[in-house]
């Protein structure tokens, strides 16, 4: 029973990778048709609320009192996940490839170990210190290139830099999911966790409103649309909350390891993008920490 179901959540969660590393090459063609990132991000997850709350809703009005007692908890919950990490990849995404970007993406499993130690929620060792060093410096040989006169001179491209905010946001949510069992349904959790995260959107979007970036009612932006509110955003959250919850965060994480590699294929085929040699060494850096982080040892 417990082999048959791993089997089911490695399929979970095989699933929500590939979802997600078609988010990034989606994003990438959002940026080309000039689609707003917070825009894109707000509709993607209004619509997706909009599904969800036929479903949802006996359920979190039976579950009101535990939702307002737990408020502060769903606010960073919602505010890591929805607000800040989804709208940043967009950004980033008109700045910098998608190769560079899901690289450091993948350094995600390591800092989720990272905050897992810091928040007492896990008790780390020394091999997974080393691998936080060696992915984060992974992560510096790609934001500078592999040039330090880059870091010297401090000029960076901001794409590569806000893909780091969103890396640890990403890495914060999947640490404080794991941190306590929830008394609502996975469904109704991520309806809480669309809403107070579409709470701290909303004045963001009518910023970027006002600025003067707006939304164009066209067949890329309605096929744009369409592929993130059903598949990285419907279908991977539940999935990812569904395999969370039956092998653990960090067995988890270990299948975002799949996420770069199937996005650089599909950039390399459909971008023509190119995998420079600071890739290559930012990915020796950054596997390197994975494997040390996986490791056995005796708790610090």
């Amino acid at each position: 029973m417990r082999k048959q179901s791993n089997f089911l959540a490695y399929i979970f969660l095989l699933l929500t990778v590939t979802f997600w590393a078609g988010n990034f090459v989606v994003g990438k063609f959002a940026s080309l048709y000039e689609v707003p990132p917070f825009s894109l991000n707000f509709y993607r997850w209004l619509f997706a609320w909009l599904i969800l709350a036929p479903f949802t809703f006996p359920e979190i009005i039976k579950k009101k009192e535990y939702i307002i007692k737990n408020y502060k908890l769903f606010i960073i919950l919602g505010v890591t996940s929805i607000t800040i990490f989804n709208s940043i990849v967009y950004y980033s995404l008109n700045f910098t490839q998608v190769i560079s970007g899901v690289l450091m993406i993948s350094t995600i499993p390591v800092m989720i170990m990272f905050f897992s130690s810091i928040l007492k929620i896990e008790k780390t060792n020394l091999f997974q210190i080393i691998g936080v060093i060696l992915s984060f410096t992974g992560v510096i040989v790609i934001i500078t290139k592999a040039n330090f006169q880059v870091l010297r001179n401090l000029n960076f491209n901001k794409g590569d830099l806000t893909m780091v905010v969103a890396m640890f946001s990403w890495a914060l949510y999947s640490t404080l999911l794991k941190r306590q069992k929830y008394e609502i349904s996975q469904i109704s959790l991520l309806q809480v966790v669309i809403s107070f995260g579409l709470i701290f959107l909303i004045p963001i979007y009518f910023i970027e409103y006002q600025i003067g970036f707006r939304i164009n009612l066209n067949a890329p932006f309605i096929l744009i649309l369409s592929y993130v509110v059903l598949l990285p955003g419907l279908a991977s959250f539940l999935l990812w909350i569904k395999g969370i919850s039956m092998i653990g965060a960090n067995r988890s994480g270990v299948f975002l390891h799949l996420m770069p590699i199937l996005s650089a294929i599909m950039a390399i085929i459909i971008f023509n993008e190119k995998f420079m040699f600071y890739h290559f060494l930012g990915a020796c850096f950054i596997i390197s920490g994975i494997l040390l982080s996986n490791k056995k040892g005796k708790n610090a």
